[in-house]
This record gives C-alpha cells, structure tokens and sequence, in this order.
C-alpha cells in the first residue's frame, strides 16, 4: 500500500520490536515500561493512563521520535499521537506540563514536516497545529515550554514553529505533495491557526492569500463544501487584518465570494461568507464592488430564507444595513475607480456623462495619477475590444476637462500606444469594436484642439470615417501635433510614472 493512502488504523495495527529498541540503547528501561502499558490498548485503558501520567508519555513519545529514524516507527508513534488528540483535543495541553520545561516539544515534528513521506508530513503538520495553538498566555516574561521572552535557549520558539508551519504550509498549496489530500490539509490547518495575528502576518508575507482565491468556488461534494467552508474561514479570519484585506481588494475574491453566497445551500458556508462579507463592507472600495454585483438583492434573497443560525441572521441584518449605508454614500467616481481597478469597463453612463468629468476630474490626481495609470495599462494590454474602447474614450475624456490633461498625456507617451492600437485585429471591420476604438482614439487629438479653441468636443465627429486605416493618419498626426507643442509657462510639468 502507498504510503500516502495509510490510515492511522492500519499503522497501529503493527507490532514494533520496543524491546530491540532497548537492547540497542534506542530507548530506556523506563521507556519500554511505558510502552508496554499504552501500545495495543483500547482507547479507555490509554484514557486513564495518560489522565494518570500523561506527560511521561509525552516525553516517551518525543524520546522514540528524537532517537529512531525507521520509517515505521515513526509513522506508529505519529498515529499514536495523532490519535490521542483527535479523540481529546484538550491533550495538547500535556505537552506543556512544568516537567516537560527542558524538552523542545516541537522539534520533532517541525523537521518530520519536510523529511517524511506524505503519512508523516500530514500527522507532524497536524500535531503542530494542534500543540502550538493550546500552548498558554505569555504570562510573567515566560513563553510556553519554560523558556524566558529573553534568554538565548536553543529549544525551538513558538515563532519558529508557526514560520515553519505557514512555509509548509503554502508550499503544500502551491505544489502539493499528495494530489487529492495536500489542499484540504493545508486549508484545515490555516483556518485554525490564522486565529493568530502572528500567522496571518507571516500568511500575507509568504504570498499566500493569492494562493486561497483559486479555491473560493460553489461546491458540489461534501468533501468540497468542506474545503470550501474552511477556505472561506481562513478569508474571514483574514479579513481582521489590514494589509490581508490590501491585498484582498487586488483580486477577485469579491465575485467569487458572492457567487458562492448565492448558490450555496450549506448554512455554515452561506455564514461564514457573509460574516467576511460584512467585514469587508467598510474597507477600502469593497461597497462598491458589492454594489455593482448585485449583493443588496442577494441579501434580500436570503433573508427570506429559513435559517437557523442566529449568527447568520445578525450578519445578514448588519450586511443589508451597511450595504444601504454605503449606496447612500458611494459618490460615482468611488463606482468608476472600483469599475477601472478590476478592469471590468463597459459602457455604463457616468463614461459619457459631462457631469461626472466636470465633478471628478480632479480626483484623478489621487496616487499620482493611478487611474489614468490603469487606463493606460488597459491601452497596452487588454485584448477585450469593448475595455479598449472605453478606456481610449476616458482618456480622451480626461484630455478635455483636466486643465494639465496635455501635459500629463504627454508624459504618458500617448502617441507610442495610439499607435499600436492602430494594428489591431478589428482594424478593418468597417462597423465593429476596431471602427469604435479609432474614433475614441481620434479624441486624443481632436479634443485637445476643440479645447484650445473653447470649443466643445463633437463626440462622433470621425463617425464618417469608416475603418480604423482610413482615421489611422488623422489621430497619429493631431495627436503628435498636439503633444509636441510646449506648455503654458504657467504650467509645471507633471510627472506621471509607470
């Protein structure tokens, strides 16, 4: 049998030679006292010893792991372990009993992580988890285990453990050991221990928030609405945490967190969401995005549901109350900088709208120019003609209504990325998207002439011009006609960095 499909079942089933560990000094005299008293017994017999002695056992354990490297051993002792805490979780205590002060309780585990095979990289995992997250309070100058906040001790500390846990942990995520288990494992343990400010900092250092997005997706197996659950956790737990939530607004979790909160049937699921839901509600442009997706209907769509889960029913009513709040207050340009951000441009009206452009120009300032930044990236990069489109019309927008929009263009090198545009594959198509995309173009140039003139833009004054060819030479050149004449002497030239 693999051992990757071993069960603690099947491992303790086997019969390990303790008495040749203690004719070859592996193990003392004492030791094999211990394990003649524990191995093999039912679970009540194992209950009373260790409520008798529990930490002498835990020393034998760590002892047996420090002292024998013979895969099997190690693989019963981690079963023996694994299965006392699953039946008690509450065990994990023993492992901070006063008698074990001098004993690196973690060590065996921490480097069993990365050497075993995969039965063992998933129980030393799972220990860990388990024993670092019963460890008690900092209390007096002491950390768990005995060792002072301040001395030079070379047993293994707690930060220690925990860096090592998320590094394997992530490096599970990215490239797992076992195709069915490493996930799930890995997720399980995250969403106990992001409980800890401390992890969830070295989470986000490790890069590993990207890591949960791909995961976030309506389940249809017990075992994925599972995985799914605790996933969602881990972004709740996340979402207490402001540069998690930071990185969280770069993403795509927003839809994906919705999609699930509307097709879930699973109470604990549709909870957890929307408890992180209303977390993110009052950061960063997550009202808006919330908004635009449809969020305040789907909320009304699940309060009429029969839920139990009073939890679930506060959060709901904290959800439709802050949602309403922020439509009260969301200003159009938060809706465009959010639209912009994600990359999701369409045709919505406050694009052609003359007020918006009046009232909001000068927010385009914010960040040195981010937005107009994200646009050009859009110019270089989309490949979806209707984001194209929109994003030449916004900057031809820009053009006419900011005072240094010239100026700032400039700096942007427009004429470089009109140019490009010029051969893209809709060029010729006499109605399509490529026709749309020359004529916002053309606004480069034209409005900045109209502007000069005190003029006011005509939007469709191209739309004689019937392909792309036909108006490539009349933007390039008013375009580089309006770009190369020197700014007012009033005007400081404006930075704008890519």
């Amino acid at each position: 049998m693999e051992r990757a499909e071993l069960t603690n079942e099947q491992v303790l089933k086997r019969d390990i030679p303790w008495e040749h560990y203690m004719s070859t000094k592996l193990i003392s005299g004492t030791c094999l006292q211990h394990l003649r008293r524990y191995d093999h017994k039912q679970e009540s017999e194992r209950a009373c010893l260790l409520d008798e002695d529990g930490p002498a056992y835990i020393r034998v354990f760590l002892n047996i792991l420090r002292s024998i490297s013979k895969e099997e051993t190690v693989e019963y002792v981690l079963a023996l372990i694994d299965d006392m805490l699953t039946t008690h979780p509450n065990r994990a205590a023993l492992f901070y009993d006063k008698s074990l002060s001098g004993e690196d309780i973690y060590e065996p585990f921490l480097r069993l992580l990365w050497k075993g095979n995969w039965f063992v990289q998933e129980k030393s995992c799972k220990i860990l988890t388990h024993v670092v997250s019963a460890r008690p309070k900092l209390k007096n100058g002491m950390l768990p285990n005995g060792e002072a906040s301040n001395s030079k001790s070379k047993l293994t500390s707690t930060h220690d453990v925990l860096r090592g846990l998320v590094d394997w942990l992530c490096s599970q995520l990215r490239n797992p050991t076992h195709p069915n288990c490493s996930v799930p494992t890995a997720v399980h343990c995250l969403s106990n221990l992001l409980k800890e400010p401390f992890v969830r900092t070295l989470f986000v250092q490790a890069d590993g928030v990207k890591l949960l997005i791909p995961l976030i997706s309506p389940a249809s197996t017990q075992q994925s609405t599972q995985l799914l659950y605790e996933t969602c956790l881990c972004i709740w737990l996340l979402s207490f945490y402001d540069a998690a939530v930071d990185y969280l607004s770069t993403t795509r979790v927003m839809p994906r967190l919705v999609e699930v909160v509307k097709s879930s049937t699973k109470e604990k699921v549709v909870r957890v969401v929307v408890m992180s839901l209303r977390n993110l509600l009052a950061k960063g442009a997550f009202a808006a995005q919330m908004i635009d997706l449809g969020l305040p209907q789907i909320v009304q769509n699940l309060k009429a549901q029969a839920w139990t889960d009073e939890d679930l029913l506060d959060a709901l009513n904290q959800l439709e109350a802050g949602l309403k709040d922020s439509l009260k207050k969301l200003s159009s340009f938060d809706k465009y900088k959010q639209q912009v951000l994600l990359g999701h441009l369409d045709w919505s009206p406050m694009h052609k709208d003359p007020m918006f452009w009046r009232e909001n120009i000068n927010n385009f300032e914010e960040n040195d120019f981010q937005i107009l930044r994200v646009l050009m990236t859009v110019i270089d990069t989309s490949t979806d003609t209707t984001a194209l489109a929109v994003a030449c019309y916004d900057l031809s927008q820009f053009l006419q209504y900011h005072p240094s929009g010239r100026i700032v263009v400039a700096d942007l090198k427009a004429k470089d990325r009109v140019m490009k545009l010029m051969n893209h594959d809709n060029a010729e198509e006499p109605e399509g998207p490529g026709r749309l995309q020359a004529i916002n173009l053309g606004a480069l140039g034209e409005v900045e002439q109209a502007g000069r003139r005190g003029m006011t833009w005509p939007v469709n004054s191209l739309a004689s011009r019937r392909t792309v060819s036909e108006v490539h030479a009349a933007i390039v050149d008013e375009i580089a006609e309006v770009l190369k004449r020197p700014a007012r002497s009033s005007q400081a030239p404006i930075e704008v960095k890519l």
